[in-house]
């Protein structure tokens, strides 16, 4: 069992940028102390044979054909454009 003491628990306050007054460190010592041991509890499971997974629910992710286009939309993007020129933004020149 891993105990956490008052000196690291301020620390990871402190990391955290988290506002901890003095009185309540020994509280936030016990509970990270309860998450390590929860952690080291995980460790001992048997995981071997078990298939890694990204959701508890079976399903394919929807996909699209990966293709490249214009997106159709050049004068919808440019009508936003303060000054635009031959189906381009104009800007105004920066270097001499």
């Amino acid at each position: 069992m891993s105990e956490i003491d008052l000196e690291t628990a301020r620390k990871v306050a402190h990391l955290a940028r988290i506002a901890v007054p003095e009185d309540h460190l020994p509280a936030l010592a016990t509970e990270l102390s309860q998450i390590l041991t929860f952690m080291e509890q995980l460790g001992e499971v048997d995981i071997a044979g078990v298939e890694p997974m990204t959701s508890v629910t079976p399903m394919r992710l929807k996909r699209r054909p990966d293709g490249v286009s214009d997106g159709n939309m050049q004068a919808r993007i440019l009508s936003n454009a303060p000054d635009a020129r031959e189906g381009f933004f104009a800007v105004p020149k920066v270097v001499e």
